[in-house]
Formats: structure tokens, C-alpha cells, sequence
């Protein structure tokens, strides 16, 4: 078994111009390409025009079955030393197969975001009731969900929020998770971003296969924009995404300003003509792409408390975070219209950026774990032992179910 062979088993193929999900992931693969690793990417899900060009990067891929056991014949040759679950629904689908095929390889998790959080969060607000972490808890999502993730040998999390929830509500043991942000490059040479005078109107920018951004647009249709626009006439706001539905595409109107753009083919580009990004998100999880992007394009932004959420650790905010349509909506005005507060955010987002996004510091911390996990994997296993009975319940339950299709199909 070679240590340096990686088998990723993703629940899509990475789509980096689409997703915030394609953007880490390619970041992971970044890294272990530039260790050396030879790496196979699997995967169901069929390959779109916007995936990412695996094999351009000297990435073989492999599509696969669910309950084949053609997987387990793929699996036992490749005998891949690592294997990389691109979601808990990966490890849930293929996890079992993995462990009886190659029990010595290590198994790891990369949540992208917390599923269960969104889930719940999501379904609280359309019964009108606040968040509370119980509500979490008891959700059949989130056993699942951390039941996959003690199954793992490791698994990474995007968000400091998601990594407190885990090890200080759930009392995880911390040697199961490693905080692994997106690792970005330091910002140095900013003069040659546009100034704020250089800059006009407001963006959101969001995939349409991502319901927390479907909610933030209706919100800003319906109850932000008009109050952002009755006092700054001439604004525009620019809503960019890819794969938005017909009800977004239907939002478009030219005399409110609110123009529905489809997908940014530039996002870099977009992002650095506007003044304020605006993000009102009222559930989610994880951390946001788009609010990262701004970021890193000195463009200042007005979220909320789940949008700014797990993403700035100590450091105050680049912009504002508001509770409420209204406190959104001034916060908004005063970014767009006051140049000191305006330059104020913009440094403050640059220095988020590269005090805790840092590639090389996050590099590190992740290879350094891996190290010690491969060195000492066997007594990992042993003092997980939550993982190790979840494991054995997921043989008695998954595994049988996989078998019983797999010979249904044949038949």
C-alpha cells in the first residue's frame, strides 16, 4: 500500500466556477498534488461542462456504481493508502466498502459544511422558530452526519463555529477534526484594486442549486432592495449565479434595478466594479464563498450573523453584520455612500484574509496532522471507540442493504 496514493470518492465532481464546495476542494487537491501524491478522483454523478478538468492536472478519474461490487473490485487494486469522502453522503454511500477492502488505509472526511446545520436551520425558519443547538442534536440528519464523521479516521471542517459545536457541545475528542479553512494566498499588492470611486452598485452573487442563497434573494427583492433603492436612486444590484431557477430568472426588473446576471464568468472581475457585496443569508452553514471573494477583491460587505458566522475569528468584521431587513438595508447605505467607513472595511477584510486563511500556515498544520495520523493510525482507531461501534453498526445495517440491492440489480 502506498501512502502517497489518494482515492477522493466525491458525492459531485468539483465545479470551482460554480461552488464554494469546488473551490476547497480543488484547494485539497492543490496541496496533494504538490506533494506528490498520485491521486483518482470517483464519483456517480456525471460530469457537467463546468467541471473541473481533473485529468488536465494529472488526476485520473474513475466513474462508479452505487451498490456494485465493482466498486470493491476497483478499490482492492487501486489499494489506495488515504481515501478522501467528499461529503458525509459519500462516506454513508461507500464508508463500509472502504473499510472492509482497505482496512489499513485512512479514512478522512472533508464536511465541506455542516449538512445537518443547514438542514435544520432551514426548516426552523420556515416553522418561524429561532435556532437552538438542541434543535440540532435531535435531528435524525445530524446523527447521521456526526455518526459518519466518527466513523473517520479524520475529518475536516471549514468553519471555527461547526469546530466548537462538535467539540465542545458534542465533547468530539479533537484528535477527529482538524479546522481547515480555504487556503488562500496573502493580499500584498492592492493599489491595483479598483478605488471606491472607481466602483458603483451593490452584488450578490450565489448558485441557485444552494437554497440559503434562493431565500437571500427573495429577501432582498422583497424587503431590502426596495429601501437600499429609495435612498440611493441611481444603485444598481447585480445578482449573479450559476444555476439559478426560472422563480429567481423571473426577479429581473430593469426599473428596480435588480438585474438577475446568470452566471459569473469573471468572478474576480464583477466583484472588483462593485462597491458592497450583500449577502443575507438567514440559514446556511459553513463559511461563504462569495464573502471570501469579496474579501480578497476589497470589496466590503453587509451579511448576518449566520453569513459572517465561523469566518473572522476575533477580527472585526469587514463591513457590518445586521439582524434585520432595515439594519441591512442602512448598513448597506452607509458603505455605499461614506468613503472612510467604506476603505475602513475593505483593510479589515484584507487582514482577515491573511491572518487566518494563510495557505502555507494551513498547509502545514494539515500535512503535520496527517503525518502523525498515518504514523500512529492503529492507536487512533483504538482510542476511537465510538467510531470503532459505529463502524461495526454500519457493517450490520449499510453494508447488508448495499449487498441486498446490489444482487436485486443483477436480477
Amino acid at each position: 500500500m502506498d501512502l502517497k496514493k489518494l482515492l477522493v470518492i466525491g458525492y459531485h465532481w468539483p465545479e470551482p466556477t460554480s461552488t464554494a464546495a469546488g473551490v476547497h476542494m480543488m484547494q485539497l487537491l492543490d496541496i496533494f498534488l504538490e506533494e506528490n501524491y498520485h491521486i483518482t478522483f470517483a464519483s456517480t454523478a456525471a460530469v457537467s461542462e463546468h467541471s473541473a478538468n481533473l485529468q488536465e492536472l494529472g488526476i485520473e478519474t474513475q466513474s462508479i456504481e452505487l451498490n456494485s461490487e465493482t466498486f470493491d473490485e476497483f478499490i482492492t487494486t487501486l489499494n489506495p493508502g488515504m481515501v478522501l469522502f467528499d461529503r458525509f453522503l459519500a462516506e454513508e454511500q461507500f464508508g463500509w466498502r472502504v473499510a472492509e477492502q482497505c482496512p489499513n488505509s485512512l479514512r478522512m472526511l472533508d464536511t465541506e459544511d455542516l449538512h445537518s446545520l443547514r438542514h435544520v436551520r432551514e426548516e426552523l425558519l420556515k416553522e418561524g422558530k429561532p435556532f437552538t443547538v438542541d434543535a440540532w442534536l435531535q435531528n435524525d440528519k445530524t446523527k447521521r452526519e456526526i455518526a459518519s464523521i466518527y466513523r473517520c479516521d479524520l475529518s475536516l471542517i471549514i468553519s471555527t463555529y461547526e469546530m466548537e459545536l462538535l467539540t465542545e457541545m458534542i465533547k468530539m475528542d479533537e484528535s477527529l477534526v482538524l479546522h481547515l479553512p480555504f487556503l488562500l494566498d496573502e493580499i500584498q499588492d492592492t493599489k491595483q484594486l479598483p478605488s471606491f470611486e472607481d466602483r458603483r452598485d451593490f452584488i450578490f452573487i450565489g448558485g441557485g442549486k444552494h437554497s440559503p442563497n434562493i431565500d437571500a434573494i427573495k429577501w432582498l427583492k422583497t424587503a431590502i432592495w426596495p429601501r437600499i433603492k429609495s435612498q440611493i436612486p441611481e444603485a444598481k444590484l447585480q445578482v449573479y449565479g450559476a444555476y439559478l431557477p426560472q422563480q429567481v430568472l423571473e426577479l429581473h426588473n430593469v426599473k428596480e434595478g435588480f438585474l438577475i446576471r446568470g452566471r459569473a464568468e469573471a468572478v474576480d472581475d464583477v466583484m472588483q466594479s462593485v462597491k458592497v457585496c450583500l449577502a443575507p443569508l438567514r440559514f446556511g452553514a459553513g463559511i461563504k464563498g462569495k464573502l471570501i471573494n469579496a474579501m480578497q477583491n476589497g470589496t466590503p460587505s453587509v451579511t448576518t450573523d449566520v453569513g459572517a458566522e465561523g469566518m473572522h475569528g476575533d477580527l472585526p468584521w469587514c463591513g457590518s453584520v445586521a439582524k434585520n431587513a432595515e439594519d441591512f438595508a442602512k448598513a448597506s447605505i452607509v458603505l455605499y455612500t461614506n468613503k472612510s467607513d467604506w476603505q475602513i472595511a475593505q483593510e479589515q477584510g484584507f487582514e482577515i484574509i491573511n491572518t487566518l486563511y494563510s495557505k502555507p500556515d494551513l498547509k502545514t498544520r494539515f500535512l503535520s496532522k496527517l503525518e502523525v495520523l498515518n504514523n500512529n493510525l492503529k492507536q487512533h482507531r483504538t482510542q476511537n471507540f465510538i467510531g470503532a461501534l459505529l463502524q461495526q453498526q454500519e457493517f450490520a445495517s449499510t453494508k447488508y442493504m448495499g449487498k441486498w440491492i446490489a444482487e436485486k440489480n443483477k436480477k
